[in-house]
C-alpha cells in the first residue's frame, strides 16, 4: 500500500497541469476534435474530387479523340 501513495506524492500539482487554463471538459475535447477531425476530411475530400476530375476528363479526350 506504500507504493500507491509515493507517486501521488511525487508528482507535484504544478507537473500535472502545465497550463494555466481552467481543465476542459471531455465533451469539449471531443467536440474540438471532431472538428478538427471534420475540417481534415473536407480538405481531404476537396483535394481528392480536383485531383480525380482531371484524369476523368483527359480520359474522355482519349476515348473520342
Amino acid at each position: 500500500m506504500h507504493q500507491e501513495a509515493v507517486p501521488a506524492e511525487a508528482v507535484p500539482p504544478q507537473a500535472a497541469a502545465p497550463r494555466q487554463d481552467p481543465p476542459k471538459g471531455l465533451l469539449q475535447q471531443m467536440e474540438e476534435l471532431m472538428a478538427a477531425l471534420n475540417a481534415d476530411l473536407s480538405r481531404l475530400d476537396a483535394d481528392l474530387q480536383s485531383s480525380a476530375e482531371k484524369p476523368a476528363t483527359s480520359r474522355e479526350d482519349t476515348a473520342d479523340g
